[in-house]
């Protein structure tokens, strides 16, 4: 092994500090991927908070398994007020429908890491002196209080911290959030629990009930995280990771088992990126039976990633004809990031509170806002994401790993709704098949088909540089696509760390604020 022993991404370079110095002082990359989990809540906002979900993958030396933990809130026990609902509204009380799980997580994955030995007062410290002294708001975070400000239902709190006097934080300002700071003080001093029992637990569902929402005092004591068996696809001799239902970690490594089956067909370019967004047609075709609770799923889940499945999806794809996009488009804001520890221990991990600044509804002594995950629910009654009582939503976060037979290890991701199962399979194509760096796998141009974070329009979109390499054949494969411009943040947020025998790397987006580090610790 080489001096490099530590690694760290993220798509806010806050974050990454966080998690990297938490390594440099001897931490594990769980306790670095929380004390950033924690840190990006602060300076990503409008992407995520300790309002929404969260979904971990956990690799150890020696471990032929990673370990997956599911931190996703469920719906509430008492789901009556939606027997009238037409649907369920996009912002406000009623929005705020499921649990806020993502400390839950943390709780999990500390208390599943035997080398955790850090305090929390020290995990969380990056995050309160952000929350406490400020930073530099972000061109993202001004786009996020911009669409919020015509909001009208979100609360009085959101606009007094997002849209003061009416006007949305602008890039460049300075901007403090002494309430989230107070949050982290007071989980740093009585533990995670905190947030989900006594005074802070207590005036959080007040903010709900004010707000409209449904969820009580016990539906926030009774919100767990769950370890979980992780969906596996080998792939020509790579074992491939991501998370089980309800997240869409399915159609991820379907896409990718599609694609490997076909690979040797793709010559060029225009080749590459025909076959996966081919790929992700076929795959989700079959939402409505791969993409809710595990429990309203059936047989088709289960067998979703046998070699008689994935061949199926791949004997459906053309190489020469683009096939239509008939299905609607989900929306989501997200973070990944991934840590590397001393150690060895790999972590890849997403957090998400669903669309920017999810319900808008602030929790007014908390300073962070409530997740609107539950909108995936449907209020049809007859669909297998059918909103019902404890039940956990569609999801579109999948944090990936894969692990290859030479003993290479790869944490990848990014953010993006319906873009994340494409810009995976995109990175890891372009790593594991295409004999690209993994910086290269994540920097160069991308495509993006259906709809992601901020956007309505459910057509391939596709970066300028790209564009002008492949008009013609897209043209003449009959996709319906537009250019957009270069390093635009609507393909999300990618990144990886790609741990191997002899060397570390990792890589970030630069769509992003973020960083990616590689260091030693003494």
């Amino acid at each position: 092994m080489n001096a490099h022993n530590i690694a760290f991404t993220a798509p806010h370079f806050s974050a990454t500090e966080a998690g990297t110095s938490i390594l440099k002082q001897g931490g594990t990359a769980t306790e670095a991927m929380v004390a950033a989990a924690a840190a990006i809540s602060v300076v990503y906002p409008h992407m995520n908070s300790i309002g929404g979900d969260s979904f971990w993958l956990i690799d150890n030396p020696n471990q032929s398994t990673p370990t997956a933990i599911d931190a996703c809130g469920r719906a509430p026990n008492d789901i009556s007020a939606y027997s009238n609902e037409q649907q369920i509204p996009e912002r406000g009380g009623l929005s705020a429908l499921t649990q806020a799980a993502t400390l839950r997580g943390w709780q999990k994955a500390l208390e599943l890491d035997e080398h955790a030995a850090l305090s929390l007062s020290t995990i969380l410290a990056p995050a309160i002196k952000l929350a406490r002294e400020g930073f530099t708001v972000t061109k993202s975070l001004q786009a996020g209080c911009e669409k919020l400000a015509t909001v009208t239902n979100t609360n009085d709190a959101f606009k007094a911290l997002y849209i003061p006097n009416g006007k949305p934080l602008k890039a460049g300002q300075h901007f403090k959030n002494p309430k989230l700071a107070d949050t982290f003080e007071h989980l740093a001093k009585h533990g995670l629990n905190a947030f989900y029992e006594g005074e802070l637990a207590e005036s959080f569902a007040a903010d709900l009930a004010k707000a409209g929402s449904i969820i009580t005092p016990n539906d926030i004591a009774n919100t767990q995280a769950d370890v979980v068996s992780p969906l596996n696809a080998n792939l020509s001799g790579i074992n491939c990771y991501n998370l089980p239902a309800p997240t869409q970690g399915v159609h991820s490594l379907q896409i990718i088992g599609a694609v490997n089956k076909l690979k040797h067909k793709a010559n060029a370019e225009a080749d590459w990126t025909h076959l996966i967004v081919e790929a992700t047609k076929q795959s989700f075709t079959h939402r409505p039976t791969l993409w809710a609770d595990p429990k309203a799923l059936g047989d088709d889940y289960k067998n979703a990633l046998t070699d008689e499945r994935l061949t199926e999806l791949a004997n459906n794809i053309d190489m020469n004809t683009a096939k239509k996009w008939p299905f609607d488009a989900q929306p989501g804001d997200t973070v990944w990031m991934a840590a590397r520890d001393k150690n060895g221990q790999l972590v890849s991990f997403i957090q998400s509170i669903y669309w920017e600044f999810g319900s808008g509804i602030l929790m007014s002594e908390g300073g962070f806002v409530w997740n609107n995950r539950g909108l995936s629910f449907s209020l049809n009654t007859k669909d297998t994401n059918a909103l019902a009582p404890n039940k956990r939503p569609a999801h579109t976060l999948n944090p990936a790993m894969a692990k290859f037979d030479d003993g290479r290890r790869l944490a990848y991701g990014t953010m993006g709704g319906e873009g994340q199962p494409q810009t995976q399979a995109a990175v890891f194509a372009g790593y594991a098949w295409r004999n690209k760096s993994i910086n290269q796998a994540v920097s160069d141009p991308r495509w993006l088909l259906g709809r992601t974070w901020g956007d309505t329009s459910t057509n391939l979109k596709i970066e300028h540089s790209l564009a002008a390499q492949i008009d013609n054949e897209l043209n003449k494969r009959g996709h319906d696509w537009v250019s957009v411009e270069d390093n635009n943040e609507m393909m999300g947020h990618a990144g990886a760390i790609l741990d191997t025998p002899t060397t570390l790397e990792a890589a970030t987006d630069p769509r992003s604020d973020g960083r990616a580090t590689v260091s030693s610790t003494k």
